[in-house]
């Protein structure tokens, strides 16, 4: 039996038992049950509890830190990370982005003239990501990749380029999507639903296409249909929809707005706390891309707008860590200051 006792305890020295494990020990040994263990069955209980205790720490154990990342590609090719667009890499190729999280990701380029490519992003990848891209001769793919670029100069055009890709591939669902985009920003309410229905028939359970149709039913006053699209797209993409999120969060925002203003303090208060909660997690997932600097923004002001004020510089704060070059970040200041100088003035009163 003391041979037995002596393996245990080196085992356990193996196993790196702690305080945690000693306290369940004596409070098993006070229960009538494990005190009627003896020899190698109450030998064998301890050694399964120290696995099991160290299994448990080790799955509950906090993850590593966080990686950066570095594509390598052509230059100008716009970069998503799980579907979020995390920004271009300029004329010198690269783009660099901080803080992915460990785990699988999955990377998306399209650079103009290219073929666009997927692929996946293994948890033991960091640093310098070298990408090569094909040239494209598909007409529809192509056509696709200019009204993308047509966005922000000519609505007009970019819609004939989006129905130009459609024309020559009728089951594109991204360029139904994209001529959604386009229609609604034309404030062309119908033709706008009517092309998320499209993509939504070629490609069911599309989260993206429900966002944009939830987007297009706030631009219509229709509350519940909005909502609900909203809702459709988390549940389509699993929790993770930020551009759904950001839209619900918006969405609440402005009811808490017109509730203040017609002096109902309590829907104010209760409209305030959902935005709150929306935008918070869709600026989590976002992750520090390039949209979380608007969301972040609006965040702190609902904050504001709630009397929140720590919280408001919390959120102020974040965005200086992870926005440190943006053009923002002399008004940010200012609202942290402001905000401090506003809570000071409280506490004195």
């Amino acid at each position: 039996m003391n041979k037995i006792m002596l393996a245990i305890l080196r085992l356990n020295c193996i196993l790196s038992l702690n305080l945690k494990f000693i306290k369940e020990m004596k409070i098993l040994l006070k229960n009538q049950f494990y005190q009627t263990f003896t020899g190698l069955s109450f030998c064998l209980a301890v050694i399964f509890l120290s696995i099991s205790v160290i299994a448990a720490q080790k799955k509950n154990s906090p993850p590593g830190q966080a990686r950066e990342i570095t594509v390598v590609s052509e230059p100008n090719a716009v970069v998503w990370l799980d579907n979020i667009r995390r920004g271009a890499t300029g004329e010198s190729g690269k783009l660099t982005i901080k803080s992915v999280s460990n785990g699988k990701h999955t990377l998306r380029l399209r650079a103009e003239g290219f073929r666009e490519i997927s692929q996946n992003l293994l948890p033991t990848q960091k640093g310098e990501l070298k990408i090569a891209l094909v040239k494209t001769t598909d007409e529809a793919e192509i056509a696709f990749q200019q009204a993308e670029k047509l966005t922000s100069s000519s609505r007009e055009k970019s819609v004939e380029m989006y129905e130009k890709a459609i024309a020559l591939r009728p089951k594109y669902a991204e360029a139904f999507l994209g001529l959604a985009r386009v229609r609604a920003d034309q404030s062309n309410f119908d033709k706008a639903l009517e092309a998320v229905k499209q993509a939504r028939k070629l490609r069911p359970g599309y989260a993206e296409a429900s966002a944009v149709e939830g987007r297009i039913y706030v631009s219509e006053g229709n509350d519940e249909k909005a909502v609900a699209a909203f809702k459709r797209s988390i549940a389509e993409g699993r929790g993770f929809q930020p551009e759904a999120y950001t839209g619900l969060g918006l969405f609440y925002k402005d009811k808490a707005e017109g509730f203040a203003g017609a002096g109902d303090f309590e829907n104010e208060k209760a409209n305030y706390l959902l935005a709150a909660g929306h935008l918070k997690t869709a600026s989590a997932q976002l992750s520090g891309a390039p949209d979380a600097m608007v969301i972040y923004q609006f965040l702190g002001l609902v904050y504001e707008q709630m009397k929140e004020f720590k919280k408001a510089i919390a959120v102020y704060e974040d965005f200086l860590r992870d926005f440190p070059d943006s053009t923002e970040t002399t008004a940010i200041r200012s609202f942290i200051e402001q905000l401090r100088k506003q809570m000071n003035g409280e506490n004195q009163e």
